[in-house]
C-alpha cells in the first residue's frame, strides 16, 4: 500500500514537473522570437560608426551615436537622485512600518508605481519645460527619475524584510546603534536583491519614450548642456520606425538591438561591482 501511494505521488510530481517546463517555455517562447528577430534585424548595421556618428538624412547612413549619449546621461542622472532615494525609503519603510511617514511613503510609492508614464511626462512638461521655456534634458532626467522612484523603493522594502530580524537584533544586542545596524548589516545582506531592483528600474526607463516626448523632446546633433533638447535611443527609434525610408527603418533595428545591448552591459556591470564588494 505504502509503495502505491509512494509510486503515485512520485508520478504526480512529474505530471506537474512536465506542466511546469511546457508553461515556462510557452511564457518564453514569444521573448526568445522577439529577441532573436532584434538581433537578426539589427545585427547588420550595427558597427563602432552607428554608436559614434549622429543621425543622417533620409538615404544617408547616419548613426545615433548623440541619442546613445543622450540617453546615457538622463538615465544616469536619473539613477543617481532616485536610487538612492528610493533605496532609503524602502529601508525606512521596511524597518519604521508602523511608523505614520512609513505609511505615508508607501501610499505614495504606490499611487506613482500607478500613474501612467505619459502623465508623469505631462506633469514634468507643465512643471519645468513651460516654466523654463524650452524642451531640456534636465527635464528628461527629472521625468525619468519620477518612474525610477516608487518602483526602487517598493522593491527595497521587500528585499530589506527578507533579512532576518535575529540578524538586526544582534547588531543592537551587541551595542550597534540603528544606523549602524542598516549600514553595516542589513544594507551589505540585501545588496543583491538591492542591486536587482536598482536594474530593474533602469531597464524599465531606459525604453521609456512617452515622457521624453513631452520633456527631452530629441534633436539630431550633440547635446548642448542640459538645458537643451536632448536626444534619446528610444526617441530616434520611435522617428525611425515610423518614417517611411527602409534605411531609417533598418537602423532602428540596430537602435532597439543597441538599447538591448546597453541594459545587458549595465546589469553585468552592476552585478560585477556587487560580487566584487562582498
Amino acid at each position: 500500500m505504502n509503495a502505491r501511494r509512494l509510486l503515485f505521488r512520485r508520478r504526480k510530481e512529474q505530471v506537474f514537473l512536465a506542466g511546469l517546463v511546457v508553461m515556462t517555455a510557452m511564457a518564453l517562447f514569444p521573448f526568445f522570437q522577439i529577441l532573436s528577430l532584434v538581433v537578426i534585424k539589427g545585427l547588420p548595421q550595427l558597427s563602432l560608426g552607428f554608436l559614434t556618428r549622429l543621425p543622417a538624412p533620409a538615404g544617408m547612413v547616419g548613426g545615433m551615436g548623440n541619442a546613445v549619449l543622450g540617453t546615457l546621461t538622463m538615465v544616469g542622472l536619473a539613477s543617481a537622485v532616485s536610487i538612492p532615494l528610493g533605496i532609503g525609503t524602502g529601508v525606512y519603510i521596511a524597518l519604521y512600518a508602523t511608523s505614520r511617514y512609513a505609511a505615508v511613503l508607501r501610499f505614495i510609492a504606490d499611487v506613482l508605481s500607478g500613474v501612467p508614464t505619459i502623465l508623469l511626462g505631462l506633469l514634468v512638461y507643465g512643471l519645468m519645460v513651460v516654466t523654463m521655456g524650452s524642451f531640456s534634458g534636465l527635464a528628461g532626467a527629472v521625468a525619468l527619475a519620477w518612474i525610477m522612484f516608487p518602483s526602487v523603493a517598493r522593491s527595497s522594502e521587500q528585499m530589506v524584510l527578507l533579512v532576518p530580524v535575529s540578524l538586526r537584533e544582534a547588531a543592537l544586542a551587541l551595542g550597534a546603534t540603528r544606523m549602524q545596524t542598516v549600514v553595516y548589516f542589513v544594507l551589505p545582506t540585501a545588496a543583491r536583491g538591492l542591486t536587482t531592483a536598482a536594474l530593474l528600474a533602469v531597464a524599465r526607463v531606459t525604453g521609456e519614450t512617452a515622457p521624453l516626448l513631452f520633456t527631452a523632446f530629441g534633436n539630431a546633433f550633440w547635446q548642448n548642456g542640459l538645458s537643451a533638447p536632448m536626444a534619446a535611443l528610444p526617441l530616434q527609434i520611435f522617428i525611425y520606425a515610423t518614417s517611411p525610408y527602409p534605411l531609417w527603418q533598418a537602423q532602428a533595428w540596430t537602435g532597439a538591438l543597441t538599447l538591448l545591448l546597453l541594459i545587458v552591459v549595465i546589469h553585468a556591470v552592476a552585478r560585477w561591482l556587487t560580487r566584487a564588494r562582498q
